[in-house]
């Protein structure tokens, strides 16, 4: 079918990514610890996030281009379809991972998320989004501990993420009264 054609046309060109090991990434990240400028922030995490997408085959990169817009369109199968052969093409792309466990915490099948998120931070651990959708995962769990340890990692990443601080707030406020 279509993902096999794809999956030969991509084996073909001979992936390079500008994906999680870039270089660029390490300065990203020390930048984003360092500044206080929410306006800086945002633009570092912009950064951040198109080199995690970035590829040099321009296969994939329409692969991915497709993959964003079928979620956009809420067709998550058919985004799920995509991400199958991205992760199969190239199992080393942190994003793949990502994006298909978003798609998956979306249809509701949390533990395969959880799976996809955890190779995604095996492949990069700095993913604050993945960590973030852990917490979002957990907390549609009602796992609060779990939850919670998933928003800090990501606030130690990225200190400017403020759906994570809200939610460990909360999170705490939570563990806090059950223990009463």
């Amino acid at each position: 079918g279509l993902a096999a054609a794809f999956l030969i046309l991509v084996a073909s060109t001979g992936l390079s990514w500008a994906d999680q090991k870039d270089p660029r990434l390490d300065k990203l990240f020390v930048e984003l610890q360092e500044t206080d400028n929410p306006q800086k922030a945002r633009l570092i995490e912009r950064s951040i996030w198109s080199i995690w997408v970035a590829s040099d085959s321009p296969t994939l990169e329409l692969l991915m281009n497709r993959v964003i817009m079928r979620m956009g369109n809420q067709e998550y199968g058919e985004a799920l379809r995509l991400l199958d052969a991205i992760v199969t093409i190239s199992p080393e792309y942190a994003e793949g991972w990502n994006k298909r466990a978003t798609v998956y915490y979306l249809l509701g099948r949390h533990e395969d998320s959880i799976s996809d998120v955890e190779k995604t931070l095996d492949l990069e651990p700095r993913h604050f989004g993945a960590l973030s959708g852990l917490g979002l995962i957990y907390n549609r769990l009602d796992e609060d501990a779990a939850a919670l340890d998933a928003f800090e990692r990501a606030l130690k990443v990225n200190p400017h993420l403020g759906q994570a601080k809200q939610e460990v707030k909360r999170l705490r406020g939570r563990i806090k009264g059950k223990r009463i």
